[in-house]
């Protein structure tokens, strides 16, 4: 295990499997992370992800991560934007597309650039959100798929409910999320990142 080398590595979660730990390769000095199966670090699953999305790569002993306009989405790291290159710390928590992952650097003794924020709570909502929330996110968890949140129609269909009914649920989780003032193209596929991250519904 990674843990027990004392190399570094990178843990997350991968909706199908729970968590998962990867080493970063001893002496490749480079790791790809992307949708594609073929990559060091692959997230076929998240549909935010771009085919090769970041590059991690090994400079002097320490590990650095860089994007350099390789995915569509962007790289964030510790919540704020990726650009350029950036020295990596114990802690550090790296955002793609709907997936954080973890870096850990056991022998890390340098303090970090950034504190990694603690995972947030799920906020309180009722059966009837929690219903249209996983309904929402159900084509998203599926394993190696690469689907959009569900529909308005497919969400009433599944749910025996009018689009106007799936429409209000969906107003009120935008607001419990606290996203509710985000661009409307982007609202949906945030919410699923959250309830996600936030374990609002069951994997």
């Amino acid at each position: 295990m990674a843990v027990d080398t004392g190399l570094p590595y990178l843990t997350f979660e991968n909706p199908a499997r729970g968590r998962q730990t990867v080493p970063l390769p001893a002496g490749a000095g480079i790791a790809t992370i992307g949708r594609r199966h073929d990559s060091d670090i692959p997230l076929p699953w998240d549909p935010n992800v771009s085919r090769v999305h970041a590059q991690l790569q090994q400079v002097g002993g320490e590990w650095v991560i860089a994007d350099d306009g390789l995915s569509y989405n962007g790289t964030e790291v510790n919540g704020h934007r990726l650009t350029g290159r950036r020295r990596l710390h114990d802690g550090d928590v790296i955002t793609v597309g709907l997936t954080r992952l973890t870096y850990h650097s056991p022998q890390d003794l340098s303090s970090p650039t950034a504190t990694a924020q603690p995972r947030k709570p799920a906020p309180p909502i009722t059966e009837s959100q929690r219903r249209v929330l996983a309904a929402l996110c159900r084509p998203c968890l599926q394993p190696d798929t690469l689907a959009p949140p569900a529909s308005n129609r497919s969400i009433a269909n599944e749910l025996s409910l009018g689009t106007d009914a799936v429409k209000f649920h969906l107003r009120s989780l935008f607001a419990a999320f606290g996203i509710e003032d985000l661009p409307h193209n982007e609202k949906r596929i945030r919410l699923v990142a959250e309830a996600i991250d936030r374990r609002a519904i069951a994997p």
